[in-house]
Parts: structure tokens; C-alpha cells; sequence
């Protein structure tokens, strides 16, 4: 075979997998929960500390790999994956899983982001179409399949198996990119930024931290207040910096760019609404409902097969149908499928999500097909791969600062409407040690209800049920607040007229893991 198909082959492994641990560790949380004796925090952190490390390192990782050889840095990024992988199925407290999941997050960046460059350096013509394309549909697939997956590995082996399974892969894959792969560096590799990196990394690790320990306290707790205040700051003094160095990671030049303004809105409310919400919709399937892991990724199979059928229709729409038409309705149907999850009760079942599984579904879809356009497709080609860094670095920022505010407001509603529950049950006097187990994952049928007589029992069990459900019902309501203005003002902001500077016909330009190689 030749080592072009060798590339591809690499390149598509590495990119499924550190695509896939975005959703598939999801449906594992609850099992995760109980087996390290994890707070609803911990929950949130094991999500957050990967897509925080995508999030910074993505920019970065490609100039690095510019600079010292794309090959290389792909061969690091699968090592640190894997290893991090291997640390996460090891895991014996959750701080040890939250840092090793931040070591997935590093790996994985180096690897999204020298993944298209490799390609690009080994493709040529006809066949560099065909291999992006390939490359475009595992990610697809890759998202999508992540549920089912790990609801099979967690019930058929145990939630460990969702990391372990990447050991061997990932081995396999450093084996084919070390010997199978040319290696290839930029004739003029950027600047490092280095200060712009540790600038963003610390402000968005801060501005989360801040909302997460906001949800575990009060909005008005002082440690809370000052992480957002200082991570706020830091990201303003990001901005600054940007604005003064000569080569930066982060050019502010391109937000005059209604379209590209517009494409990060939708990167952002995408992410934000729907992806973060699958957290939350995950814990009322496993812990109120009761269904496992595979249980659950089974019905989730139901918003991920509409998500895949709509997404290739919308490759086919989007040659004849501009990106706006696609992009606003379709997170505006986001939206609409959100709030037709809501109005939850304790007595609701799954099939009372399913049309808004099938909405959001479709509506996610059309959305994520023609996104990436709004990046690359606005800006000179030689800041394509810049532009497209910036718009995958907003789906992350999306989902992780989703995650941390989601969940204060649910840590908070939830203490609200369980306080008011059993103020006026004889279990009142128990109400902190009830939040707290709820907190720490078990549901309406083990908050200790087993150890209480019939009639509290059931009292437990329905205040917890129909306080769950009540807090979750605003995050719908939220998320989609979220999702349909992110989609009216991508609608308004995303101009056709925009898309001026395209590649003459038959002519390729290289692409570079600084630039073309952020996607």
C-alpha cells in the first residue's frame, strides 16, 4: 500500500479516537460517579479537563508541529493520548481521572491539529478530495458513535474500558505513523505565542473553575467570585496581547468578518446548548430513570441517527443552498427540539424525549456540515488554518463553560426545589444528607429511600424524581434560549457576498498545521 493511504489510515485512526472520547465517556459518568465516589463536580471536571486541553493547546500544537515536523508531533500527540488514555482506565480517585482526561485533551489537540496537514502534505489532486472527505466523515461518525459505544463497553466490560480500548489502537497507530509516515515542516513556521497560550489557558481554566465551585456553593461564595473575576481578566488581558504581537495565535483582525463573527456564534451555541446538554439528559436517564449505560446509549442512538441523516443531506445541500439558510434554522430547530424536551414531570418517561431528540438531531445536522465553511471560506488562504483553529477552539470553549454554568444552575435549582419538597415531610431534618447523595449520583431509588419505612420511601422518591426533573427542565429552557439565539443572529450575521476568497480552480495551496490544519 502506499504511504499516502498509510497517512490516511493514521491520521483517520487518531482522529476518531480523540473525537470519540468527546461524547463517549458521557453515557459512563453515572458508573464513573459511583465507582470513584465522585461529587457532581468531579462529574463535571472529568468533561471539562479534555475539552478545556483541546481547547488551549489547539492553536499552539500547529505551529509546533510547523516548526519541528508534522510527523513528529502527531507521533507525541499519540503517545500522550495514549497514555493518558491508559492513566484514565487506571484511575483510582477522580483528581487522577480529571488530570489524566486533561492529558487525553493535550494529546488529542496535538493530533486535530497536524492531522489536515499531513494529509495535505501526502495528497495531491483528485485524491487529496477524497482523503479529506474520508477524514470529514469519521469525525462525523466518530461523535455520533460515541454513546452507543460507550454504553456497550461499560455494560459489556466496565467503564474502564472506554479509555483502555484506545491503548492498543493508539500503539498501533504510533507504529504505522513512525515507520509508514514522510515526515514534512513549513519552509517558514509562525512564532510561537507563547504568552497568548498561557494567557487563554489560565482564563478559561479559571472562568470555569469559578462556575463549577459556584454550583457547588452559592453564586455569591467569595472563592467562586474570584476565580471568574481573575480568569475574566486574564482573558481580557488575552485580547490585549493579541492585539500587540506581531504574530499571533489568535488574530482579532478576523472578527471584522460578519460571516466569521457569525460561524463562531454557531460554533459556540452548537456546543454550548445541545453537546452540553447530553451530560444532564444522561444523569436523568441512568439515575432517575434507572436505565444502564447501554440502555442509555440506545435511546440516544435516536438524536444521533436523525443528527447523521440530516448531516448527509446538508453535504449535499450545501454546494446549491448558502451556509446561513443551513446554519440559522438549523440551530434554531436545536432549539425548538430543547424546549419540546422540557415539561418533565415525575411521572415522565424517555419516549416523552423523543420528538425532541428527532428535532435536535436534524437541527444539529444541518448545522455541522457547513460550519467549517464560515471559518475557512471568508479568509485568504493562508489564514485558513488560523481561522479554522478559532472556530474549532469556540466549540470547546462552548462545551466546557456550558458544562460548568449548566451545572451550577442545576446544583442550585435542585437544592431549591428538594428543600421546598420535603420542607413540610417528616424528612425535612434530612434534607442536606438528600441533596447530597442525589449530588453524588444516586437516584429516586437509593437516596437512602431502602432504609426508611414504605410510606417515606415513597415520599423521598417522588420529591427527588419531580426535583430532578424540575431542575433539568430549566436547563432545557436555557440551552435552548441559547440555541435559538445563537441561530437568529448566525442567520443575520453570515453573509453569502463574504465568501470572496476562494482557491483558483486547479491550483493547491500547501497546507500548514499552523494554519490549514486547524479544523
Amino acid at each position: 500500500m502506499e504511504k499516502k493511504w498509510w497517512t490516511l489510515l493514521a491520521v483517520c485512526v487518531g482522529t476518531f479516537m480523540l473525537l470519540l472520547d468527546v461524547t463517549i465517556v458521557v453515557v459512563a459518568l453515572p458508573d464513573i460517579q459511583r465507582a470513584l465516589h465522585a461529587g457532581f463536580s468531579d462529574v463535571q471536571w472529568v468533561v471539562d479537563a479534555y475539552a478545556l486541553a483541546l481547547a488551549s493547546f489547539l492553536l499552539t500544537s500547529g505551529v509546533l508541529a510547523d516548526r519541528y515536523g508534522r510527523r513528529r508531533l502527531f507521533a507525541i500527540g499519540l503517545v500522550i493520548f495514549t497514555a493518558g488514555s491508559l492513566l484514565c482506565g487506571l484511575a483510582q480517585s477522580s483528581l487522577m481521572l480529571i488530570l489524566s482526561r486533561a492529558g487525553q485533551g493535550v494529546g488529542g489537540a496535538i493530533m486535530f491539529a497536524t492531522s489536515l496537514a499531513l494529509l495535505g502534505h501526502s495528497f495531491r489532486g483528485r485524491d487529496r478530495g477524497i482523503a479529506f472527505g474520508v477524514w470529514g466523515a469519521i469525525t462525523g461518525v466518530a461523535v455520533s458513535l460515541g454513546p452507543i459505544l460507550g454504553g456497550l463497553i461499560t455494560t459489556g466490560i466496565s467503564w474502564r474500558g472506554i479509555f483502555l480500548v484506545n491503548v492498543p489502537i493508539g500503539v498501533a497507530a504510533w507504529v504505522v505513523t513512525r515507520w509508514r509516515l514522510d515526515e514534512s515542516r513549513a519552509p517558514h513556521p509562525g512564532r510561537l505565542d507563547l504568552a497568548g497560550f498561557a494567557l487563554l489557558t489560565a482564563g478559561l481554566v479559571g472562568l470555569v473553575y469559578g462556575l463549577i465551585r459556584a454550583g457547588e456553593t452559592t453564586w455569591g461564595n467569595s472563592g467562586a467570585i474570584t476565580a471568574l473575576a481573575i480568569g475574566g481578566a486574564l482573558i481580557v488581558a488575552f485580547v490585549l496581547a493579541e492585539l500587540k504581537v506581531a504574530n499571533p495565535m489568535f488574530d482579532m483582525s478576523l472578527f471584522r468578518k460578519p460571516t466569521f463573527v457569525g460561524g463562531l456564534v454557531a460554533a459556540f451555541a452548537m456546543n454550548g446548548s445541545l453537546f452540553a446538554m447530553l451530560l444532564y439528559i444522561v444523569l436523568y436517564l441512568q439515575d432517575v430513570l434507572g436505565y444502564s449505560a447501554l440502555e442509555t446509549g440506545t435511546r440516544l442512538l435516536v438524536n444521533s441517527g436523525a443528527m447523521l441523516v440530516a448531516a448527509t443531506l446538508a453535504g449535499r445541500l450545501s454546494e446549491r443552498v448558502p451556509a446561513r439558510w443551513l446554519i440559522g434554522p438549523g440551530l434554531i430547530a436545536v432549539g425548538v427540539g430543547l424546549l419540546l424536551m422540557s415539561g418533565l414531570n415525575g411521572s415522565s418517561t424517555w419516549t416523552d424525549l423523543i420528538p425532541g431528540f428527532i428535532v435536535s438531531g436534524i437541527g444539529a445536522g444541518f448545522v455541522n456540515p457547513p460550519l467549517a465553511s464560515t471559518a475557512i471560506g471568508v479568509v485568504e488562504p493562508e489564514r485558513a488554518g488560523m481561522a479554522s483553529g478559532i472556530n474549532s477552539t469556540f466549540r470547546q470553549v462552548g462545551l466546557a463553560t456550558s458544562i460548568a454554568a449548566l451545572g451550577s444552575i442545576f446544583a442550585n435549582e435542585l437544592q431549591h426545589k428538594l428543600t421546598s419538597a420535603l420542607a413540610t415531610t417528616p424528612l425535612a431534618p434530612r434534607t442536606g444528607q438528600i441533596i447530597a447523595a442525589v449530588r453524588q449520583g444516586q437516584g429516586p431509588g437509593t437516596s437512602g429511600a431502602t432504609a426508611l419505612p414504605a410510606p417515606l420511601q415513597a415520599t423521598l422518591q417522588s420529591a427527588v424524581r419531580s426535583s430532578f426533573t424540575g431542575a433539568l427542565d430549566t436547563l432545557f429552557v436555557v440551552t435552548a434560549v441559547l440555541a435559538l439565539v445563537g441561530g437568529v443572529l448566525s442567520a443575520l450575521l453570515i453573509r453569502t457576498k463574504d465568501f470572496a476568497h476562494r482557491q483558483p480552480e486547479g491550483q493547491e495551496s500547501p497546507v500548514r498545521s499552523g494554519e490549514a490544519g486547524r479544523s
